[in-house]
């Protein structure tokens, strides 16, 4: 299968483009190297040292013989090559993780969310234009996020794979309608993902493009079997305020000796997933997708559910660092139920990956090898969810 890899720099996107090239697709990374930028920005890097997209390529196929292609190009701003390139490649599929991803950095100022929202938006509009104007059958799987439903989900019915059959009541008797879930985005960053639901459910109806919305969960862990095989190779570790999620935060807190920064009672519950996962669902999204005129195939990308404060606990107790509780910069409940249906994956072969199965002890210790490359500056995260609230020393996700 010929794959395109928007995004396929990042942090999901990179492991998921060796994944796919290692078991034998044509995979051809499309990026414009964004991620990069906001280091430069944020003047932070990765606590892991990430090379030059062209000498990560060359040390992979020097390892396995196998070629991955690169092209720079700005999905947002550079609409006719991206048309083209679509005609002149005739790709199979498309694999969508080029957006702007954090929820602090999306909050952080009026410039940061007005980027994500044109960056955001455009590029996948842009791509779903691309797709009806080449002529091609492509299927696109799209990286979500499980924040498009909100964190206000209470009761023990568990949270859908994106639709909701509800009854309407008319004059004749309720009739009953399957819709989207309804979306409670809590930053402008889910707010794009919400966004990009409707225009999936518009293209699939109008122009049966076949669309699979993975709506993932938080995702921790940095190497997969690929990105292991060679330090030039490995993945990101994000442990900044904007960028870092919460698991390998604590982690990289613990390695330096730092407190476990837990917001408020640390009630909040969470959906998360392994990198090692996350490569697998997408494979099993790439082999199974919609046919033409379904609607958009929603996938919940999650493996378990844990509160913020048993996390916290539960990496002290491996390594012996204190917690700290501080204020919530966020707009959020204190504490959440999280009840999320994910049969899908499971049904079609993923054996997930948890975090008692040693991994926690892995990623510790790439958060203990790289410890002297962190900046302790960039623990306190300055991004805030409304004017008026005084800057908090964290966040809880990225």
């Amino acid at each position: 299968m010929k794959v395109l890899v928007l995004g396929g720099d990042g942090f999901c996107g990179w492991p998921t483009s060796l994944h796919l090239s290692d078991i034998g697709h044509d995979v051809t990374i499309v990026d414009n190297l964004s991620r990069r930028a906001i280091d430069l920005e944020l003047e932070v890097d990765s606590l892991t040292p990430i090379r030059p997209i062209g000498e990560r390529i060359r040390v992979w196929k020097e390892l396995t013989g196998k070629n991955i292609e690169f092209v720079n190009l700005d999905l947002a701003q550079e609409y006719d090559r991206l048309e083209t390139l679509l005609i002149n490649e005739r790709p199979d599929a498309i694999v969508h993780f080029g957006e702007q991803r954090a929820a602090p950095y999306s909050m952080r100022d009026t410039r940061s969310k007005r980027y994500t929202v044109d960056n955001n938006v455009r590029g996948a509009h842009n791509v779903l234009a691309a797709i009806v104007a080449s002529g091609l059958d492509i299927a696109l799987v799209h990286l979500g996020t499980m924040g498009v439903y909100g964190y206000g989900w209470s009761g023990s019915a568990p949270i859908p794979e994106g639709y909701l059959t509800v009854k309407v009541p008319t004059p004749d008797g309720d009739i009953e309608r399957e819709i989207l879930h309804p979306a409670n985005p809590g930053s402008v960053y889910h707010l794009t993902k919400t966004l990009d639901q409707l225009l999936f459910a518009f293209y699939a109806s109008n122009d049966q493009i076949r669309i699979t919305d993975l709506h993932q969960g938080i995702v921790w862990g940095t190497q997969t079997p690929q990105t292991a095989l060679d330090e030039r190779l490995i993945n990101r570790f994000d442990y900044d305020g904007d960028y870092g999620t919460v698991l390998n935060r604590f982690l990289m807190q613990a390695a330096i000796g730092h407190p476990l920064t837990v917001h408020g009672t640390g009630g909040q519950t969470r959906a998360f997933i392994h990198i090692r996962d996350t490569v697998r669902c997408i494979q099993i999204a790439l082999e199974n997708p919609p046919a033409r005129g379904d609607k958009p195939m929603v996938f919940n990308q999650v493996t378990e559910t844990h509160r913020v404060i048993e996390l916290a606990q539960l990496i002290s107790k491996l390594t012996g660092a204190e917690v700290a509780l501080l204020p919530n910069p966020r707009r959020e409940a204190a504490e959440n139920e999280l009840n999320v249906s994910r049969d899908r994956f499971l049904a079609l072969g993923l054996n997930p990956t948890k975090l008692s199965e040693g991994l926690l002890e892995e990623a510790r210790d790439v958060a203990e090898r790289y410890r002297d490359r962190a900046d302790t500056t960039k623990i306190i995260a300055r991004s805030v969810w409304r004017q008026g609230m005084e800057t908090s020393p964290d966040l809880v996700e990225g």
